[in-house]
């Protein structure tokens, strides 16, 4: 069921937690080991397939040429992930297996193993506790397109697929330097040999993983290849599952939220649900709620959050928003505001923290103009009035003094802390960049599923 297109009415805690519990993609797991596996009875299969719920743990092949430096990115990833690692060397070695000891004898003699033998030591190994408890990296394995099509036929189906270029790691002591020896294997003849067998294999290998493959450059610092590798690694993969954009947009006065989210709104169709407009709204209207919100305006207080929390309810109650989904900024402010919103059933899937340093944001508030005259707004800056005659006649509204701006700053940062505690999920995203640089990562956050916390 899709809340988005469907016509009929779905209650919103019904997507809400088949999201929370990744329910359309474990359904999506199952039925794809059902169909390769093709069980006779599929009821005790799909049983024993949720018993051992490892759908998320670690499933990475790591491919590339000699000297491109996988081995060290798979023994930092599989340390980091508690995860591991299996190459074809540990797989032969393997003691207490008859299939690891007729590998071991049958490549003594011809110096390579089968694909059919190489492919039963992997799924041999994969099948172990262990391995399926915490994942498998795969270390240069498949070497060949043949090797990649057993593998899936198996149903040992990686999660994510990266291939390297040349890097090189040379010490930086000369006395190491002096004493290093080369290894058996390495001449310059078996290395160009290596890698015309790598590149003939590798073009047809890649495009078995079409969805699933990360190409990076290991030209740069081993340390910069492996936070790149991880991060492809703990980012999921795009769902098909139905999803309604509920988004909160948190930041200081200055970050841009209004922007982002006019942006989203127009680009999504989403209801943009501004809290201070919801106010204002409600006393023009003269609605119930306006009339109860009026006085606190004419006093210049504070509105009571538990008055704020009904206008809200309301809004975010209408069908709208539960089809086509929301973007709210402006609430909550603190803890209390977000567990009250929790408290009603209104909880976000996405939240982002929009970070803008102080002069940036000084910069932005403080250099606001108004015209009296026509109404028109301006920036001395990025929107400077077009003649000193209007220049001359300008105000500046007094929530944009410097005195005023810094207030309200300090009055955010100091209810950050717990806000970013309550959302742990919550995205951070450098707001003193250009708004449409902003809007790519808030959009990017917003189609791909929430990085995975792996152990």
């Amino acid at each position: 069921m899709d809340a988005t297109t469907a016509p009929h009415f779905i209650p919103p805690e019904m997507p809400q937690y088949g999201e929370e519990n990744h329910i359309f993609e474990m359904m999506q797991n199952m039925l794809e080991q059902v169909l390769i596996h093709q069980p006779q009875d599929p009821i005790p299969f799909m049983i024993e397939h949720l018993r051992r719920n490892n759908d998320n743990v670690p499933k990475i092949v790591i491919l590339g040429p000699p000297a491109s430096g996988k081995t060290t990115i798979a023994m930092w990833l599989c340390k980091h992930l508690n995860s591991n690692l299996l190459t074809k060397e540990n797989l032969v070695e393997r003691e207490f297996s008859v299939l690891s000891m007729e590998a071991r004898e049958y490549y003594n003699v011809y110096k390579t193993i089968p694909n059919a033998m190489l492919i039963h030591l992997i799924q041999e190994r994969m099948n172990e506790e262990d391995c399926i408890r915490k994942g498998w990296i795969l270390d240069g394995i498949p070497e060949t397109r043949e090797q990649a099509l057993m593998i899936q036929t198996q149903g040992l189906a990686p999660r994510h697929v990266k291939v390297y270029h040349t890097t090189f790691d040379w010490p930086p002591e000369p006395e190491i330097q002096n004493r290093l020896v080369e290894p058996d294997g390495i001449s310059e003849l078996e290395t160009a040999q290596k890698l015309m067998n790598y590149h003939r294999n590798i073009m047809r290998i890649l495009p078995t993983y079409p969805k699933i493959l990360k190409t990076i450059s290991a030209d740069q610092p081993c340390v910069d290849v492996f936070y790149q590798a991880l991060t492809y690694v703990q980012a999921g993969h795009r769902c098909n599952a139905p999803f309604t954009p509920k988004v909160l947009l948190l930041g200081p006065t200055g970050s841009g939220k209004k922007l982002q989210a006019a942006l989203l709104a127009q680009k999504y169709d989403l209801v943009n649900v501004c809290c201070g407009k919801l106010l204002k709204e409600a006393v023009a209207d003269k609605t119930p709620f306006g009339v109860v919100i009026r006085p606190f305006f004419e006093k210049q207080m504070a509105v009571p959050d538990s008055i704020i929390m009904k206008v809200l309810d309301q809004r975010l109650s209408q069908r709208d928003c539960i089809e086509k989904g929301w973007v709210l900024h402006g609430f909550p402010r603190d803890l209390d505001q977000a567990r009250m919103m929790n408290s009603v059933g209104h909880n976000p899937n996405r939240v982002f923290f929009l970070n803008v340093p102080l002069d940036s944001i000084l910069e932005r508030l403080t250099l606001r103009r108004t015209d009296p005259v026509t109404g028109e707004r301006y920036h001395l800056m990025y929107k400077p009035p077009p003649t000193m005659e209007v220049q001359a006649r300008l105000l500046q509204n007094p929530k944009d003094s410097e005195d005023q701006v810094k207030l309200r700053i300090d009055l955010f940062y100091q209810n950050c802390e717990e806000l970013e505690q309550f959302y742990e999920k919550a995205i951070t995203l450098n707001g003193d960049q250009d708004p449409y640089t902003v809007f790519e990562y808030i959009e990017s956050g917003i189609i791909n599923p929430l990085p995975e916390k792996l152990a």
